[in-house]
């Protein structure tokens, strides 16, 4: 996935954010809960998108950096944020433009499955982290592989595409599935330890009509995005 790929996709992406089931009402939700009381917390944004997390962040009272790789969605961003927000477009496999030990907490928003290589990312969040802080991030469910593609290797590092409709239009998003083992051996490279591992129900105020009967199990989760609290050495 480039830079290139979300500007040509970014309205349609950004609305299916705002009210789709497994961003507005699963994974958004999820996300907030993990980082609980956020007021007066200094939290970079990494992934942005068109601001959904960031807008509730700084609701609820936290002082808030956002990036981007794509300056469409940054722009979408800054119409949502006010010209006064702290965004940039900047690029995850890359060096972030901001100091060391900057910020209280990093938040990752079904980022990092679009990325082959985890270390430099890592490191870097890390860099940027406080000690002690916290990197709350959501990925990919690495059990949902082998039930979607089941001739595949589940252990292997694989990229594969996927394709979604959005807003009416059809977009195919490439992803990286690697296994949970592989997750936790990328986390304590990077100087973190694991808090919380989560699969938590979709939000308790979802519309009933919007839960597809195959999605849903007997318990309410979904077998859709993995979440983890880590906190930085």
């Amino acid at each position: 996935m480039t830079a290139t790929d979300y500007d040509n996709f970014a309205d349609a992406y950004a609305a299916e954010n705002e009210s789709g089931l497994f961003n507005a009402y699963y994974e958004r939700p999820a996300m907030l809960r993990l980082a609980d009381d956020v007021s007066g917390r200094r939290i970079l944004d990494a992934g942005c998108g068109s601001g959904p997390l960031s807008a509730a962040l700084r609701a609820r009272g936290a002082v808030v950096t956002s990036f981007d790789v794509s300056a469409a969605m940054v722009n979408l961003a800054r119409q949502r944020l006010g010209e006064d927000a702290d965004l940039h477009v900047a690029d995850l496999s890359k060096p972030l433009p901001f100091a060391d030990a900057e910020f209280d907490d990093v938040v990752a928003s079904l980022v990092l499955h679009y990325l082959e290589d985890w270390s430099g990312p890592l490191a870097e969040l890390h860099r940027v982290l406080k000690p002690g802080g916290r990197l709350i991030l959501s990925v990919m469910h690495p059990a949902g592989f082998p039930v979607t593609h089941p001739d595949d290797d589940y252990f292997a590092l694989t990229k594969y595409s996927e394709d979604y409709i959005m807003d009416g239009q059809t977009v195919w998003l490439t992803f990286w599935h690697r296994p949970l083992h592989a997750m936790s051996d990328a986390f304590a490279a990077a100087g973190f330890r694991i808090v919380t591992i989560s699969e938590p129900p979709p939000s308790p105020d979802t519309p009933a009509e919007m839960l597809p009967p195959d999605k849903v199990k007997g318990s309410g989760s979904f077998m859709c995005f993995l979440f983890f609290v880590l906190e930085s050495a």
